[in-house]
């Protein structure tokens, strides 16, 4: 089904109207398939009728169903191993000296999709028992699709999304059989909060986070938007909390709110006047 400029100027305006993410024209080529369900759903023909029933602005829901389909929602449990590893081994054990007096630890995962990192990394704690004794933990997800926010809360995934990431034991360990399906269990699911939020919004808990992960979100904005997440991102995240960004992305030529850690690769802290601010305010 070919599929118009004019369409696909019209789905790529709405989709940055909504959520601040470019359908860039690498991504284009989605646009049918990300659409079909859509099309089934509404008993419409083509993309090029259903811009019309858009246009013509019918019913607010489509346009709301049209950007949920649009979004790129791809993500699994532990995805690419290596930044938890780096967590484990690394970033906690370093947060959990530092907050040693006060015992908590505050994480927030932006452009959480369906759940699965946040509760990759409750996991990743509740594996470590002793460790964690007594640790008030609060871990945020959020996402700006009301409809993946949902299914993360819900915390029921098929036999395929466990697969993929999770061993066996670790599938018997944290989830309940649900007939065909598995949900994480009451443990896991207590340790997580869902919320949707678009990242140009107000963090959930200004200043208050030792960790923000956001993982190959910011490669679908533009220089403007981005350069408004890492804002929103630093109003977040404590004076000596850090950031961890996606393997394809950086905040080289991007911001001037962060820097990278000197000691673990993949980290960016705030950067030496966004630190003196803060503390000189107390918050």
């Amino acid at each position: 089904m070919a599929i118009s400029d004019s369409s696909s100027r019209i789905l790529a305006g709405l989709l940055e109207a909504r959520t601040g993410q470019q359908l860039t024209m690498s991504r284009r080529w989605r646009i049918e398939t990300a659409l079909s369900s859509v099309l089934r759903a509404r008993k419409i023909e083509s993309i090029d009728e259903l811009i019309a029933e858009l246009v013509m602005n019918k019913d607010a829901r489509l346009s709301e169903e049209v950007v949920e389909a649009l979004l790129n929602n791809e993500t699994y449990f532990f995805r690419d191993r290596a930044p938890f590893d780096m967590l484990h081994k690394e970033l906690l054990p370093s947060i959990r000296t530092a907050r040693a007096s006060e015992r908590k630890l505050s994480i927030w995962s932006a452009g959480c999709s369906t759940g699965q990192e946040a509760y990759s990394i409750a996991m990743m704690i509740a594996e470590d028992p002793l460790a964690w004794a007594g640790w008030d933990i609060e871990i945020v997800g959020t996402d700006v699709s009301r409809a993946v926010i949902d299914r993360a809360r819900e915390g029921t995934f098929t036999h395929f999304e466990v697969q993929r990431g999770l061993g066996i034991q670790q599938t018997i360990r944290w989830f309940e059989e649900k007939g065909d399906q598995w949900r994480v269990v009451d443990q896991i699911r207590s340790k997580v909060r869902f919320e949707a939020r678009s990242l140009f919004d107000a963090p959930p808990r200004p200043g208050k986070f030792d960790l923000v992960l956001c993982r190959n979100v910011l490669l679908y904005f533009d220089n403007n938007k981005r350069r408004m997440a890492f804002d929103r991102m630093a109003e977040a995240v404590k004076p000596d909390g850090g950031l961890l960004l996606g393997a394809g992305e950086t905040v080289i030529g991007q911001t001037e709110r962060f820097a990278a850690d000197r000691d673990m690769r993949g980290i960016y802290r705030l950067t030496g006047g966004e630190n003196a601010d803060r503390r000189a305010t107390g918050t």
